[in-house]
């Protein structure tokens, strides 16, 4: 499969590995049924075209971005969401990885193509990084999908390429270079949707891009300082593991026991939260297991049950996350006491799209960041399921589960070089394409797209325009929480300045 990813990422055109030396079958039917879904994306030109996927100003009913974001605040955890403004207040990057709901509202009131494809809904650069595969290999895809829904392909696509200009912006990089990833984005994902048309169904299902086809393809072209520090980012995300996370969160307690340490407010052990025993939390542990196995294969209920659970406790993570509820819980082996598991139990409500779009189908919204996720992904944790937990407060929420730590990795905003963003461009707009062809219509999603010139100019477009928006609402953020309107905690700058 790497040469699909090469192919498909350069842009360039020829056979895959895939497909070579095969000889066309006789007797077969001709490329009608093909013609008549690449007339499909023709024809939906027509009835979107593409430089409109370009255009962008606020409408005068726009939403108040700050009544949208306080909107989702009615089910977190109340103490928590100062710390979810203090982190998008970061900078206009921050707050843009917390607006998804704002961008759904400004999406979703915009004509929209028929070209419909299972979405990440928050595909901006930060929600792209490397993980392990069951094989034990590492990939890069698409890892967060907790907005996940059907919808149309451009929403994906815009905000991710808004995503590297405000990035770009926030590095102070050149107006022009800042355009030109933009570009690299948009290019790289049309290049990739030509090529994808022409392969089997298969063939799309199984490409993948790892660790080893990124130094291969783009090796030649970074200096030994790049190589080097992309190669300690993978040895560092190869010891991102459960024992990782026991190393980082555990230690012994009294009893013997590994015991979650207390961080408040990032990490708080269930028994603070609720004044229960020990006893009382792995009783609670186990029962919300029980559910969560029957989300699972045979062969992974078989591989757990030969743990079981020690601790829990509640863990704050991400900046649009931050104040939905996320708990990791420990488990040990019962057949060897050094033998850790940590899982991550995420809370999944309604997706942000679900105020613009159709409803998802599934009861159970962890159920929908699941099956969105092994829809989209190349490879999925082997761990990945939902259950509904009952919490503390008597509510009853949706979860999904999955392993906290499994080699995961993502790209650091702060170091990474303009060069290399040029890549990460490449990357995420190829892997964002694969995405989309499994799930949609890739024939006309290709004809639509053409040769990708008129489309990667509405999206440079699109995104200085969106980029100017996102600045806007960002600024009057900071100015609700310099007039108190808005509580900004000081917990993370204070937590990083203490010994």
């Amino acid at each position: 499969m790497a040469t699909h990813a090469t192919t498909a990422t350069t842009g360039t055109t020829g056979t895959t590995s895939a497909t070579k030396g095969k000889a066309p079958v006789t007797g077969r039917p001709t490329l009608s049924a093909s013609a008549a879904h690449r007339e499909m994306g023709r024809a939906a030109r027509k009835a979107v075209p593409r430089s409109q996927l370009g255009e962008w100003s606020a409408p005068p009913d726009r939403p108040d971005p700050l009544a949208t974001l306080q909107a989702q605040n009615t089910d977190r955890v109340t103490e928590l969401v100062p710390l979810r403004y203090e982190r998008m207040s970061a900078s206009a990057f921050s707050f843009y990885r917390g607006s998804a709901a704002i961008m759904a509202h400004d999406l979703g009131g915009r004509p929209r193509t028929s070209l419909t494809v299972q979405l990440a809904g928050d595909a901006h650069l930060a929600n792209f990084g490397g993980f392990a595969t069951p094989e034990r290999s590492m990939v890069f895809d698409l890892n967060d999908f907790d907005e996940t829904l059907p919808g149309p392909f451009e929403w994906d696509v815009q905000r991710l390429v808004a995503s590297f200009l405000i990035a770009a912006q926030h590095r102070k990089f050149p107006a022009r270079d800042a355009r030109t990833l933009v570009d690299n984005v948009a290019h790289a994902y049309c290049s990739a949707m030509a090529e994808f048309s022409s392969m089997s169904r298969l063939d799309v299902w199984y490409a993948r891009i790892s660790a080893q086809d990124i130094l291969e393809r783009w090796g030649s072209t970074m200096d030994p300082t790049n190589i080097e520090m992309f190669q300690k980012r993978l040895a560092k995300a190869q010891a991102r593991t459960s024992a990782g996370a026991v190393n980082r969160y555990t230690r012994v307690g009294d009893d013997g026991e590994l015991r979650i340490v207390s961080r408040p407010p990032f990490v708080v052990p269930l028994e603070e939260l609720a004044s229960e025993s020990p006893e009382m939390v792995r009783a609670q542990v186990r029962e919300v297991m029980d559910s969560y196995r029957t989300s699972l294969p045979d062969d992974r209920t078989l591989l757990l049950a030969g743990y079981r659970p020690l601790d829990v406790a509640r863990k704050v993570v991400g900046v649009g996350s931050v104040g939905t509820r996320c708990w990791i819980g420990l488990m040990v082996a019962t057949d060897d006491d050094t033998d850790d598991l940590v899982l991550q139990f995420k809370q999944a409500g309604p997706s942000v799209l679900e105020s613009v779009t159709a409803p998802s189908r599934y009861p159970n919204h962890g159920q929908r960041v699941v099956e969105g996720q092994r829809l989209m992904q190349a490879a999925s944790d082997s761990l990945l399921g939902w259950t509904s937990v009952t919490g503390v407060d008597g509510v009853v929420r949706d979860y999904y589960v999955r392993q906290l730590w499994d080699w995961k990795t993502s790209v650091d905003l702060d170091t990474i070089t303009l060069p290399m963003m040029g890549v990460y461009a490449h990357l995420c707009g190829w892997t964002l394409a694969r995405a989309h062809a499994r799930t949609g219509d890739r024939r006309a999603l290709a004809a639509y797209l053409g040769n990708g010139g008129a489309f990667s100019r509405a999206m440079v477009e699109f995104a200085e325009s969106y980029a100017a928006q996102n600045q806007h609402d960002y600024e009057s953020l900071m100015a609700a929480i310099a007039d108190g309107s808005v509580q900004r905690s000081h917990l993370e700058s204070a937590a990083k300045g203490s010994p």
